[in-house]
């Protein structure tokens, strides 16, 4: 089914209402823009927050994901490069 769009002030797109309900797409909602030999093809997109991690969370995840006792090792001395105290970081040995 073909449906019509407007293009607005500084380039704005207006999607049918039948589509945007359809697509889950809301005010603010990321769109993928290619263009094509036949014309553009919009598609929603996803976006996902970075995570910054603190020296703690660095810490636990050093500690948590080592496999074996040499690597638990080198670990716990990363962690104390870190100025942190291995033994205050909540994890599990391997």
């Amino acid at each position: 089914m073909n449906e019509v769009a407007k293009v607005g002030k500084r380039g704005t797109v207006v999607l049918p209402v039948r589509l945007r309900r359809k697509l889950g797409l809301a005010e603010g909602s990321l769109l993928l823009v290619e263009e094509r030999p036949e014309g553009v093809l919009l598609r929603p997109a996803v976006a996902y927050p970075v995570e910054q991690y603190s020296p703690l969370r660095v810490a636990e995840l050093l500690l948590n994901t080592a496999v074996d006792a040499g690597d638990y090792a080198r670990a716990r001395e990363a962690v104390r490069e870190l100025g942190i105290d291995p033994d205050r970081v909540p994890h599990e040995k391997p």
